[in-house]
């Protein structure tokens, strides 16, 4: 049986690398951080997706997760590592704002999408034909860091279609499995209101992103749309039109 042992291994100008065998204890662990920290701006270690003992023991000895390097060779052939480091700049541990970061570090996160229903007064839907894929969606985008959902679909409506259109209530949550490439993601619908069709006419097209843009029938809806997305469309009319609140669906359903 192996014996617990650390190394520390200067692999760069102020970077250590730490690695551990065995059961090593996390206060060894924790200790070994430390004290490479004194001499270095950074600590990492690469460890094994597999290895849910080495990511707890990584997690508790101080080093924040940061992400996977793909690809790392190890013994001659590729594998994936989990990057853990902790910085000489970071908040101390015994500081809440050190241990919230930590724990920030490796909790879950998950994408969210925020999209708009804007209608004319015929009851037709403002659907966006994108550059990037065949189908066509609602206007709307990815909301981005430390953003609310709100201001982002405001946002996105503003950088691709030139529009100033207040989002309203919410109007429908839609949370979408992990998909071709995809990982999940929730995509948060919010009321545009009901506009004249000329509406259109005053659309500025972000060219890289929109090919075009229109208002679409029912019909026309399930016709360009993908299937959960038209899903989606339809659930979040059925909303507006019974005059409810947000409901939840996955996939439109």
């Amino acid at each position: 049986m192996t014996e617990p042992s650390t190394t520390v291994t200067t692999i760069a100008d102020g970077i250590a690398r730490i690695s551990w065998t065995g059961e090593e204890p996390i206060d060894v662990i924790r200790h070994n951080v430390v004290a490479a920290l004194a001499d270095h701006a950074r600590v990492e270690a690469l460890v094994d997706p597999d290895d849910e003992g080495a990511q707890r023991a990584a997690t508790w000895s101080g080093l924040r997760r940061e992400g996977v390097m793909r690809g790392v060779t190890v013994d001659g052939a590729p594998v994936d590592r989990i990057v853990y480091a902790r910085l000489a700049t970071d908040t101390p541990l015994h500081e809440p704002e050190g241990f919230r970061a930590l724990l920030n570090s490796f909790l879950p996160r998950k994408r969210a999408i925020g999209q708009m229903l804007v209608r004319d007064r015929d009851g037709r839907v403002l659907l966006c034909h994108l550059t990037y894929k065949t189908d066509w969606d609602l206007p709307g985008g990815v909301v981005e860091v430390n953003e609310s959902p709100r201001v982002a679909v405001g946002r996105e409506i503003k950088e691709e279609l030139g529009l100033d259109i207040a989002p309203g209530g919410l109007v429908l949550a839609d949370w979408l499995p992990a998909w071709s490439g995809w990982d999940d993601a929730v995509c948060l619908v919010f009321d545009g209101g009901t506009h004249d069709a000329a509406l259109t006419e005053t659309i500025v097209r972000e060219a890289r992103e929109i090919r075009t843009a229109e208002f679409c029938t029912p019909a026309q809806v399930r016709d360009r749309c993908a299937d959960f997305t038209a899903r989606r469309i339809e659930a979040a009319l059925a909303n507006v039109d019974a005059g409810r609140g947000p409901s939840y669906t996955e996939s439109g359903r």
